[in-house]
């Protein structure tokens, strides 16, 4: 860490201070190291409870290390502020605060009032010692840069505890969500690892997958009530289920325009059936997706899913129902095949399907009188047009 060295010279504050002070000063540390804890206790709320405890030797532990390095050692040498042993103390200091969840900021206020506390009392030492008044300044000068020392070294270890904090968390939270998906878990053991993890066990989940180019910003997209784990091409979210419309309203806008696929609601217990069926979803929409196309619900695509669960068979089932089509010109094919699966889906209703494919019914009837010539009586069997509508919603043609 760098240090704040004043512009004139090079050398810190403290390197002006004459030996003097030190002497001076010294029979007087043990009654400031006590104004101060008094002060903090009286000004900064956080810390207005006995000091006891670990908590309590750590601040005057902390007040102490201060004053000695900076009021007894220092004055008169060109070191820097914090020793390796000082900058641990102040360093745990710090990570304390992280780990305790307090912000850092009743700590820093901490350092202001000591170091105000600080400069008044060894101000009114030396003047009652009769030192030159000149040494004030530096004096004063050398107990804030200190103290901005201590609390740039504070700030940066609070910092790396915080990032160490979250990165444990994730760690738990996303075994967690793999443990919940294999489907193989003990209750007891799936609710010790929720806690450790901060997670609120629901009933019924939802697990949510898309693109990894897609799940930046994720976990705090999603927030506390969701796991969320990047895997090697993916990434997977396990949320609360959503209760009705808002709920699912509510995801929607959480997961913004994200390439998302939520498999449906299931049990915590079957995590990895939502699982499953979000991955069929991505996987049956390749690479044709738009890109910012919002999330897709498995449950608003089942039929859709059905059909391309099994590629090879569809494609089976194609060849041998659209075989009768075999043998006309491409463009003839395209547009009888569209034709039939229009008549299929609205059961042969005319007007219907020529309003569909945007011709005129006329058209439609000479197209359909096409179609009895190709398919014959194959148009009357009903489990023939069951399968012929489902190869054609397949996408073949």
């Amino acid at each position: 860490m760098s240090e704040h060295l004043p512009p004139a010279d090079g050398d810190p504050p403290w390197a002006e201070l004459p030996a003097e002070v030190s002497e001076a000063i010294r029979p007087h540390v043990s009654e400031i190291v006590e104004q101060i804890i008094a002060a903090i206790q009286r000004d900064v709320p956080a810390y207005s409870r006995p000091l006891e405890g670990d908590f309590g030797t750590a601040v005057r532990r902390g007040v102490e290390v201060a004053l000695s390095r900076l009021l007894l050692e220092l004055p008169g040498r060109a070191e820097p502020a914090l020793s390796a042993d000082d900058r641990l103390v102040y360093q745990q200091l710090g990570r304390g605060e992280a780990r305790t969840g307090r912000p850092l900021e009743a700590l820093l206020a901490a350092y202001r009032i000591g170091a105000r506390v600080a400069f008044r009392s060894t101000s009114q030492v030396a003047v009652d010692e009769g030192l030159d008044p000149t040494v004030l300044l530096p004096l004063g000068e050398s107990i804030f840069v200190y103290v901005d020392e201590l609390s740039a070294t504070s700030v940066e270890a609070f910092a790396d505890e915080q990032f160490r904090q979250v990165g444990e968390r994730d760690r738990r939270r996303g075994a967690l969500l793999e443990l919940i998906v294999s489907g193989r878990v003990d209750e007891a053991e799936m609710r010790t690892q929720a806690a450790e993890a901060a997670w609120t066990v629901p009933s019924d989940v939802v697990v949510a997958v898309l693109p990894l180019e897609d799940a930046d910003g994720l976990r705090v997209a999603l927030g506390d009530a969701a796991l969320v784990r990047a895997r090697n091409q993916h990434a997977v979210a396990l949320m609360h289920a959503p209760v009705g419309a808002r709920g699912r309203a509510e995801i929607d806008r959480l997961l913004g325009q994200r390439r998302a696929w939520v498999g449906p609601a299931r049990h915590w217990t079957r995590a990895g059936d939502s699982l499953r069926a979000a991955l069929s979803g991505l996987a049956a929409e390749g690479d044709d997706a738009p890109a910012a196309s919002g999330a897709r619900w498995v449950d608003d695509h089942l039929a859709d899913l059905l059909l391309g669960a099994d590629p090879e068979l569809m494609a089976d089932l194609a060849r041998r129902r659209l075989a009768p089509l075999d043998d006309l010109r491409d463009s003839q094919r395209q547009r009888l095949a569209e034709t039939l699966l229009s008549w299929l889906r609205h059961r042969g209703e005319r007007a219907k399907v020529a309003a569909e494919l945007h011709v005129h019914p006329q058209t439609v009837g000479y197209r359909v009188s096409q179609l009895r010539d190709v398919f014959a009586d194959d148009l009357d069997d009903p489990q023939i047009r069951f399968e012929l509508e489902m190869v054609l919603r397949a996408g073949h043609r």
